[in-house]
């Protein structure tokens, strides 16, 4: 996938490649959008990333245990489960 990056200031391609690398390392995600620029300090960059989206994963607490998804509970958790008192906000 190709990085969409806005620079203006015609800033080097390897800087720019450097800094993705850095924040992708970082991040542990990849970089589709960047914005970058020049700062009153000539040995910084003003970047701005846009990471690739996560999937979000729901974690609730059921019965005493932090949990993503009901599939190790057996059938007594389960029926809590279903048992349990909704509140809405």
């Amino acid at each position: 996938m190709e990085v969409l990056v806005h620079n203006e200031e015609k800033i080097p391609g390897e800087i720019v490649e450097k800094a993705i690398a850095m924040m992708e390392r970082e991040e542990g995600r990849k970089v589709v959008e960047l914005t970058i620029r020049r700062t009153e300090n000539p040995d910084e960059y003003g970047i701005t990333p846009i990471f690739e989206k996560m999937p979000f994963q729901r974690i609730r607490r059921i019965t005493g245990y932090l949990v993503g998804d009901l599939n190790r509970f057996n059938n007594a958790k389960l029926q809590e489960v279903v048992d349990r008192v909704k509140h809405s906000a």
